[in-house]
């Protein structure tokens, strides 16, 4: 008998290859749809959040990133500005925004929400690589809020006295000197590390805080993630994400971190217009559900880890137009933070800088980490400034006649001084145990006239 045959598939298994390729064939897609500021290519099979390269006719390649699907098509929001795009566009998938490296030379640099440096200095050689992956803590792990943080201005120290890891809105409306207020806390706070989110401001603004409002000392202990109006939705959202995540890793290093974003007003406009752009129908006053629905996402993760480790205090500004206090957006900040600091155009017309409307404005956490007559000295200055703002009107025509009523008296006599006291020069700071003090001597002929 002769031998079996072999079949063609098992002489085939016995061949290897003689050559090795160097390279793994890519997917591209193609882009067939752009309107306003939204992508839509086909022939990608890919998730949400994952990073692409636009290529355009002139070889430039223009980053974009996957933010929805619909059957065959995935939609992407570009991080630059989408001049010189063509119908057939190649578009390529990059992978995952996995992060930057950070370490202690990032202090005192300025970076853009890509964590590219914007202050023309050289790109630093961190230790560590830092994930933009949200770092999320068990709400029971989290150390409660017990102590002091000292920011360095008076009426906040004194009468709406902030603690470590609290989470506070900075109410205000254009020209009443939010950012000045900023600059002030960064200068002057105990904090170890400050983050500063510069969210959708004007490219002037920028660098006006970073020279003057924050100068070189402030500059020296910081990180500033700057993304000025004219970036694009995503850069915004990005930047705002960014601070978040280099305040978490300060604080997972053990240290103190006071985080300044201006404005979470800004950080929701940018993912409004991203919403809109692929769909998604509005529901109050033109803001579509993700957007409240991602104000808490980004605001929890800031706060107190674990206790004997770090902190994250932070203050969010939250622009009122048309000093409404009933935005949408202010109104769902209020919900979430732990309180809120409102500036008032009425004070800062009257030259009452920083003009804190102590009425209108609350710490939620104060009442744990203060002592009680400190907290009945707060309060009596408050029903004390209000006495006064109800009479204000009959004091002012001289309807009111001195001896009437006592507390009424003592509150026409004090006016003057809680003022002062409000009051407070950009460069001089009043720390904590001095703006007690200084408190204790301003209500004392209070507290003598009610007993």
């Amino acid at each position: 008998m002769g031998e079996p045959s072999v079949s063609l598939l098992e002489k085939l298994k016995g061949y290897r290859p003689q050559r090795t390729f160097e390279f793994t064939p890519q997917a591209e897609g193609r882009l067939v749809r752009l309107v306003g500021m939204t992508l839509e290519a086909v022939g990608l099979n890919i998730s949400v959040g994952h990073q692409c390269e636009v290529v355009t006719g002139d070889g430039r390649r223009i980053e974009a990133e996957v933010v929805g699907f619909s059957g065959n098509k995935v939609y992407l929001m570009p991080i630059q500005h989408v001049e010189g795009v063509q119908p057939g566009a190649i578009v390529r998938p990059l992978g995952a925004n996995n992060g930057i490296r950070i370490g202690s030379q990032l202090l005192g640099r300025v970076i853009n929400g890509l964590g590219q440096p914007l202050d023309g200095k050289a790109l630093w050689q961190g230790d560590d690589f830092l994930d933009f992956a949200p770092h999320t803590i068990n709400p029971l792990h989290r150390h409660p809020i017990s102590e002091p943080l000292d920011v360095g201005i008076r009426a906040i120290n004194a009468l709406l006295t902030v603690g470590r890891g609290q989470r506070l809105g900075l109410f205000a409306g254009s020209g009443v000197g939010k950012s000045m207020l900023l600059g002030m806390m960064t200068r002057f706070t105990t904090a170890d590390v400050v983050v500063v989110g510069l969210i959708g401001e004007r490219g002037r603004e920028v660098k006006e805080f970073i020279d003057h409002t924050l100068g070189e000392e402030g500059l020296s202990r910081s990180v500033v993630v700057a993304s000025p109006a004219d970036d694009a939705p995503l850069m915004r959202l990005r930047a705002s994400q960014l601070c978040t995540r280099i305040a978490e890793y300060y604080r997972d290093q053990g240290k103190n971190v006071l985080l300044l974003m201006d404005s979470l007003t800004r950080y929701a406009q940018a993912q409004r217009e991203i919403s809109l752009a692929i769909g998604e129908p509005p529901a109050t006053k033109g803001y579509p559900p993700s957007v409240f629905a991602k104000i808490p996402q980004l605001v929890e993760r800031a706060g107190n880890a674990a206790e004997g480790e770090g902190s994250i205090t932070a203050f969010y500004t939250v622009l009122t137009e048309g000093d409404d206090l009933q935005d949408p957006i202010a109104d769902a900040a209020r919900a979430i933070l732990d309180g809120h600091i409102v500036l008032s155009r009425r004070l800062a017309e009257e030259g009452t800088y920083p003009a804190i409307d102590v009425e209108a404005s609350i710490s939620r956490a104060m009442p744990n980490i203060v002592p009680k007559e400190h907290l009945q000295k707060m309060q009596l200055f408050k029903q004390t400034q209000s006495l006064y703002q109800e009479n204000k009107d009959l004091i002012n025509i001289g309807a009111y006649r001195t001896g009437t009523d006592p507390a009424i008296d003592r509150a026409i006599e004090r006016s003057p001084h809680m003022k002062q006291f409000v009051r407070q020069d950009l460069g001089n700071s009043v720390m904590f145990e001095e703006a007690c003090e200084q408190l204790q001597v301003l209500m004392a002929p209070v507290m003598s006239g009610a007993a």
